[in-house]
Protein backbone atom coordinates (compact mmCIF):
# COMPACT_ATOMS: atom_id res chain seq x y z
CA UNK A 1 0.00 0.00 0.00
CA UNK A 2 1.53 3.28 -0.81
CA UNK A 3 3.00 5.76 2.41
CA UNK A 4 1.74 9.62 0.47
CA UNK A 5 -1.72 9.13 2.18
CA UNK A 6 -0.42 8.51 5.54
CA UNK A 7 2.19 11.52 5.38
CA UNK A 8 -0.86 13.56 4.22
CA UNK A 9 -2.91 12.43 6.96
CA UNK A 10 -0.06 12.48 9.78
CA UNK A 11 1.52 15.92 8.65
CA UNK A 12 -2.00 17.36 9.09
CA UNK A 13 -2.65 15.91 12.25
CA UNK A 14 0.93 17.44 13.30
CA UNK A 15 -0.38 20.82 11.78
CA UNK A 16 -3.74 20.45 13.87
CA UNK A 17 -2.06 19.70 16.96
CA UNK A 18 0.48 22.95 16.72
CA UNK A 19 -2.44 25.05 16.06
CA UNK A 20 -4.35 23.84 19.40
CA UNK A 21 -1.11 24.55 21.07
CA UNK A 22 -1.50 28.27 20.28
CA UNK A 23 -4.53 28.80 20.49
CA UNK A 24 -4.05 27.64 23.95
CA UNK A 25 -1.99 30.90 24.70
CA UNK A 26 -4.09 33.73 26.57
CA UNK A 27 -3.31 37.04 25.75
CA UNK A 28 -2.04 38.84 28.93
CA UNK A 29 -4.14 40.42 31.13
CA UNK A 30 -2.84 44.56 30.19
CA UNK A 31 -0.45 46.26 28.24
CA UNK A 32 2.77 46.14 29.79
CA UNK A 33 5.90 43.90 29.98
CA UNK A 34 4.84 42.60 34.08
CA UNK A 35 1.89 40.91 32.27
CA UNK A 36 3.94 39.27 30.09
CA UNK A 37 6.42 38.13 32.18
CA UNK A 38 3.63 36.16 34.61
CA UNK A 39 2.92 34.43 31.27
CA UNK A 40 6.19 33.09 30.95
CA UNK A 41 5.83 29.76 31.98
CA UNK A 42 3.08 29.09 30.07
CA UNK A 43 4.92 30.44 26.71
CA UNK A 44 8.17 28.67 27.65
CA UNK A 45 5.80 25.02 27.96
CA UNK A 46 4.50 26.03 24.66
CA UNK A 47 7.99 26.67 23.09
CA UNK A 48 8.95 23.85 24.26
CA UNK A 49 6.12 21.57 23.37
CA UNK A 50 6.41 22.90 19.49
CA UNK A 51 10.24 22.37 19.46
CA UNK A 52 9.09 18.54 20.58
CA UNK A 53 6.09 18.45 17.64
CA UNK A 54 8.52 20.20 15.11
CA UNK A 55 11.11 16.82 15.96
CA UNK A 56 8.54 14.81 15.36
CA UNK A 57 7.30 16.16 12.49
CA UNK A 58 10.89 16.35 10.81
CA UNK A 59 11.85 12.90 12.17
CA UNK A 60 8.69 11.17 10.84
CA UNK A 61 9.32 12.87 7.28
CA UNK A 62 12.79 11.15 7.23
CA UNK A 63 11.38 7.49 8.39
CA UNK A 64 8.50 7.34 6.08
CA UNK A 65 10.69 8.90 3.16
CA UNK A 66 12.88 5.70 3.90
CA UNK A 67 10.21 3.87 3.72
CA UNK A 68 9.09 1.62 0.46
CA UNK A 69 5.05 0.93 1.65
CA UNK A 70 2.99 0.35 4.86
CA UNK A 71 0.42 -1.99 5.94
CA UNK A 72 -1.95 -2.17 7.98
CA UNK A 73 0.06 -2.68 11.23
CA UNK A 74 2.36 0.34 10.24
CA UNK A 75 -0.90 2.40 9.70
CA UNK A 76 -2.08 1.86 13.37
CA UNK A 77 1.54 1.87 15.15
CA UNK A 78 1.25 5.67 13.23
CA UNK A 79 -1.83 6.14 14.76
CA UNK A 80 -0.91 5.08 18.52
CA UNK A 81 2.10 7.68 18.06
CA UNK A 82 -0.47 10.84 16.99
CA UNK A 83 -2.50 9.79 19.61
CA UNK A 84 -0.05 10.42 21.86
CA UNK A 85 1.71 13.23 20.20
CA UNK A 86 -2.21 15.02 20.53
CA UNK A 87 -2.08 14.88 24.16
CA UNK A 88 0.79 17.57 24.08
CA UNK A 89 -1.34 20.38 24.01
CA UNK A 90 -3.04 18.97 26.66
CA UNK A 91 -0.35 18.03 28.64
CA UNK A 92 1.34 22.13 28.09
CA UNK A 93 -1.41 23.78 28.62
CA UNK A 94 -1.54 22.02 32.76
CA UNK A 95 2.31 22.17 33.24
CA UNK A 96 2.38 25.96 31.87
CA UNK A 97 -0.37 27.57 33.63
CA UNK A 98 0.25 25.42 36.83
CA UNK A 99 3.52 27.17 37.08
CA UNK A 100 5.91 23.46 36.91
CA UNK A 101 4.00 21.89 39.96
CA UNK A 102 5.21 17.91 40.10
CA UNK A 103 1.99 16.69 38.89
CA UNK A 104 1.32 17.89 35.79
CA UNK A 105 5.34 18.12 34.77
CA UNK A 106 5.10 14.03 35.49
CA UNK A 107 1.94 14.17 33.02
CA UNK A 108 4.13 15.99 30.60
CA UNK A 109 6.89 13.55 30.87
CA UNK A 110 4.64 10.52 30.37
CA UNK A 111 3.51 11.71 27.62
CA UNK A 112 6.96 12.57 26.17
CA UNK A 113 7.67 8.92 27.58
CA UNK A 114 4.71 7.30 25.56
CA UNK A 115 5.08 9.15 22.62
CA UNK A 116 8.65 8.01 22.34
CA UNK A 117 7.50 4.41 22.71
CA UNK A 118 5.11 4.55 20.04
CA UNK A 119 7.88 5.97 18.07
CA UNK A 120 9.57 3.09 18.64
CA UNK A 121 6.58 0.86 18.29
CA UNK A 122 5.78 2.47 14.66
CA UNK A 123 9.96 2.49 13.71
CA UNK A 124 9.59 -1.67 14.63
CA UNK A 125 6.41 -2.19 12.51
CA UNK A 126 7.86 -0.49 9.77
CA UNK A 127 11.30 -2.52 10.23
CA UNK A 128 9.65 -5.74 11.11
CA UNK A 129 7.72 -5.07 7.13
CA UNK A 130 10.70 -4.31 5.20
CA UNK A 131 13.41 -6.65 6.53
CA UNK A 132 16.63 -6.58 8.18
CA UNK A 133 18.37 -5.61 4.86
CA UNK A 134 16.00 -2.25 4.56
CA UNK A 135 17.69 1.47 4.12
CA UNK A 136 15.77 2.46 7.78
CA UNK A 137 17.90 -0.64 9.17
CA UNK A 138 21.25 0.73 7.83
CA UNK A 139 20.20 4.06 8.75
CA UNK A 140 19.23 4.05 12.61
CA UNK A 141 22.85 2.06 13.49
CA UNK A 142 22.67 1.75 17.40
CA UNK A 143 19.77 4.77 17.75
CA UNK A 144 21.48 5.95 20.63
CA UNK A 145 19.24 9.20 20.86
CA UNK A 146 16.16 6.87 20.47
CA UNK A 147 17.48 4.57 23.37
CA UNK A 148 18.37 7.66 25.43
CA UNK A 149 15.62 9.81 25.25
CA UNK A 150 13.27 7.13 27.41
CA UNK A 151 15.57 7.21 30.10
CA UNK A 152 15.76 10.69 30.32
CA UNK A 153 12.17 10.91 30.61
CA UNK A 154 11.87 7.94 33.15
CA UNK A 155 14.28 9.86 35.02
CA UNK A 156 12.82 13.11 35.07
CA UNK A 157 9.20 11.98 36.02
CA UNK A 158 10.96 10.50 38.75
CA UNK A 159 12.74 13.70 39.44
CA UNK A 160 9.88 15.81 39.16
CA UNK A 161 8.64 14.98 42.60
CA UNK A 162 11.93 16.79 44.03
CA UNK A 163 12.13 19.44 41.48
CA UNK A 164 10.13 20.42 38.63
CA UNK A 165 12.27 22.84 37.49
CA UNK A 166 15.06 20.11 37.12
CA UNK A 167 12.95 17.27 35.58
CA UNK A 168 11.79 20.56 32.84
CA UNK A 169 15.75 21.01 32.11
CA UNK A 170 16.23 17.12 31.30
CA UNK A 171 13.08 17.26 28.68
CA UNK A 172 14.56 20.39 27.24
CA UNK A 173 17.60 18.62 27.53
CA UNK A 174 15.91 15.44 25.65
CA UNK A 175 14.68 17.85 22.82
CA UNK A 176 18.31 19.56 22.38
CA UNK A 177 19.56 16.11 21.11
CA UNK A 178 17.23 15.78 18.64
CA UNK A 179 17.72 19.38 17.55
CA UNK A 180 21.32 18.20 16.17
CA UNK A 181 20.26 17.25 13.31
CA UNK A 182 20.36 13.36 12.29
CA UNK A 183 21.40 13.13 9.30
CA UNK A 184 21.65 9.23 9.32
CA UNK A 185 18.48 8.70 6.68
CA UNK A 186 19.69 11.05 4.33
CA UNK A 187 23.28 9.54 4.57
CA UNK A 188 21.78 6.24 3.63
CA UNK A 189 19.94 7.16 0.94
CA UNK A 190 22.23 9.53 -0.61
CA UNK A 191 24.89 6.54 -0.70
CA UNK A 192 22.04 4.74 -2.85
CA UNK A 193 21.85 7.14 -5.31
CA UNK A 194 23.67 6.07 -8.65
Amino acid sequence: MAKNRLEAFSDGVLAIIITVMVLELKRPGSADFSALWALAPVLLSYVLSFIYVGIYWNNHHHLLHATKRVNGRILWANLHLLFWISLFPFATAWMGENHVKPAPTVVYGFVLLMAAIAWYVLQSAILADEGPDSVLRRALGRDWKGRLSPLIYLGAIGLAFLSSRIAIALYAFAALLWLVPDRRIERVLRDRQP
